[in-house]
């Protein structure tokens, strides 16, 4: 893949080397805050926001202690190290991450009128947003609650040791996925679906969820298809290697890997042959309008 010397995401929040400490959603609260926190935690006004803070947690996802803070003000706080110092590989990861970043800034700015363009935070084995804390076993995630993306660079090394999923493309595609979370954010998908949580069996929401993350599957290829078409970014073998990527970490294979046995009723991501189809089929016609993940009948 070609990505050297080409720009860079300037919306790229770089905690590696920071605690995760803070209160609530990755942001911390000032000693000066407290005192009117507290006075309006207990005053009848304050019970009041704490209701609708957690009607909004329990409809969204999002942690209402971000939300309480954002209500009262105060700017995010990180225990900074001065003593972290990435590797050249790492640096090398940080700096190909943040160009597939930009990548995805000019084809969605493209293709979505106002587009709002996401921050992608690098972190190092834990990390809070506003979707609460998360370790790096977590693995890249998309959090609604703040519009942000998570990556602990780590993985792409898990990724091709654990599950044999190697290359610069592959690591591309995560971010991607990713960003195509967001996109289903603006689009109102996302919301969608997260509202009707507790209101399907557990077998049915995973239905769902499986037709979400195969539409994120589905936008990834969209965004390559129109980065290949503007930059002719990939080379030979790079397409291989995400649809090598989606297929590592299909249900079924991480399932059949971890207990030797399949359940699809516990599925939340697809199967392997399903995550590549989808993907396949961004890269191949580009075209958003196809990516109706929800109203097809056959995954």
């Amino acid at each position: 893949m070609k990505w050297q010397g080409r720009r860079k995401s300037s919306n790229i929040e770089d905690r590696r080397g920071q605690s995760a400490g803070g209160f609530g959603g990755g942001r911390g609260i000032s000693p000066m805050l407290l005192v009117p926190l507290f006075r309006l935690l207990f005053s009848k006004v304050g019970l009041i926001i704490v209701a609708v803070l957690l009607i909004i947690m329990f409809l969204t996802g999002t942690n209402p202690l971000a939300l309480l803070q954002q209500f009262v003000g105060g700017e995010p706080q990180y225990a900074q190290s001065t003593t972290y110092q990435p590797s050249p590989e790492e640096q090398a990861l940080a700096d190909q991450t943040a160009v597939v970043l930009a990548d995805t800034e000019d084809v969605w700015n493209k293709l979505i009128q106002g587009y709002r363009e996401p921050t992608l935070v690098l972190f190092s084995e834990q990390v809070n947003s506003a979707c609460g804390l998360a370790s790096s076993a977590t693995g890249p995630f998309y959090c609604p609650g703040d519009e942000k993306l998570y990556i602990d660079l780590s993985f792409f090394s898990e990724m091709e040791n654990k599950f044999g999923a190697a290359g610069d493309f592959a690591q591309a595609y995560v971010v991607g996925h990713e960003v195509g979370h967001h996109i289903q954010k603006l689009t109102g998908t996302m919301d969608q679906v997260n509202s009707m949580r507790g209101q399907l069996s557990e077998t049915d929401f995973n239905k769902l969820m499986v037709r979400l993350e195969l539409q994120a599957d589905f936008y990834a290829g969209v965004w390559a298809n129109h980065t290949q078409r503007s930059t002719g970014f990939l080379e030979p073998g790079d397409l291989e290697e995400a649809l090598n990527a989606a297929s590592a970490i299909g249900d079924d294979r991480l399932q059949k890997q971890a207990t030797g046995r399949v359940v699809p009723d516990s599925f939340t991501h697809g199967t392997s042959a399903q995550r590549v189809r989808w993907f396949r089929k961004g890269f191949e016609t580009g075209d958003v309008s196809q990516g109706d993940t929800f109203n097809a009948t056959v995954l």
